[in-house]
C-alpha cells in the first residue's frame, strides 16, 4: 500500500492553515461544568476536552487548559455538574463561555435557571434535558513525554445523580438524536448535531 499521508511532527509545527488535531479527535462531546466557589459564586462554562471514562461507577472527565474558575472551584469544593449542550440551547452555552471575571454568574450572563440538584450545593441548568450531579474523584495535572508539567489539568468525577427529561426515555432506552445534543468540532467555531437518520448499529461478534 502507498503512503499517502500528510506527516508532521507536533512539536516543530503542523504547517497547515490551522492545527488539525481538534478537527481530528472529533466531534466531541461538551463538558458544559457548572461549579460554585467555596464563597458560592456560580460558575457555568463549556470545555471540549470531555469525555466518559468508567461505566460503574460512572466516571466523566474535562480538561481545564489553564487554572480556570471552574478548576478552582472543584478544588475548593469538590463538587460540579456536567449539563448537556444541546441545538436549542446552542447559544446560551455560547454565551457562558465569554471571558468574564471570576464574581460574574454565567447562568444570568446566558439567561439560564439554575435549579437546585439532589445531592450536592452545585446547580444545574434548568433547561438543559440532562445532568450529571459529580463528586470530584482525581484532579490530574498532565505532563508532557519529558516529565514536563504542562498548564493543563484533567478533572474526573464520580456521577452521583442523573437527571433526564422524561421525553427523552422511550420504553427504557435513552433516545440519543432526541436530545439534539451539540458536539465540538475543529477550526475556531466549528459544531456538529447528531440527527437521527445518522444512526446505524453494529453488534459486537460472538
Amino acid at each position: 500500500m502507498q503512503d499517502n499521508s500528510y506527516y508532521y511532527e507536533p512539536a516543530q509545527g503542523h504547517g497547515l492553515a490551522h492545527d488539525p488535531f481538534n478537527s481530528i479527535v472529533g466531534p466531541r462531546p461538551i463538558g458544559w461544568i457548572s461549579s460554585r466557589s467555596s464563597d458560592g459564586i456560580l460558575n457555568l462554562a463549556p470545555y471540549s476536552f470531555f469525555n466518559a471514562f468508567n461505566y460503574i461507577p460512572p466516571i466523566i472527565g474535562f480538561a481545564s487548559i489553564g487554572h480556570k474558575d471552574s478548576l478552582s472551584n472543584i478544588e475548593q469544593t469538590g463538587e460540579f455538574v456536567w449539563n448537556l449542550a444541546t441545538l436549542p440551547l446552542a447559544e446560551a452555552m455560547n454565551q457562558s463561555c465569554a471571558t468574564v471575571a471570576p464574581e460574574v454568574d454565567e447562568f444570568a450572563l446566558a439567561g439560564l435557571t439554575a435549579l437546585p440538584s439532589r445531592q450536592i450545593d452545585v446547580p444545574r441548568v434548568g433547561e438543559s434535558p440532562v445532568s450529571f450531579e459529580c463528586r470530584k474523584t482525581q484532579i490530574i495535572q498532565l505532563q508532557s513525554a519529558a516529565g514536563d508539567a504542562l498548564n493543563t489539568w484533567l478533572v474526573l468525577g464520580e456521577v452521583i445523580g442523573v437527571h433526564i427529561d422524561r421525553r427523552l426515555l422511550v420504553d427504557g432506552v435513552y433516545q440519543t438524536a432526541a436530545a439534539e445534543p451539540i458536539l465540538r468540532g475543529g477550526g475556531p467555531a466549528d459544531y456538529f448535531r447528531v440527527e437521527t437518520g445518522a444512526l446505524f448499529r453494529m453488534h459486537r461478534p460472538g
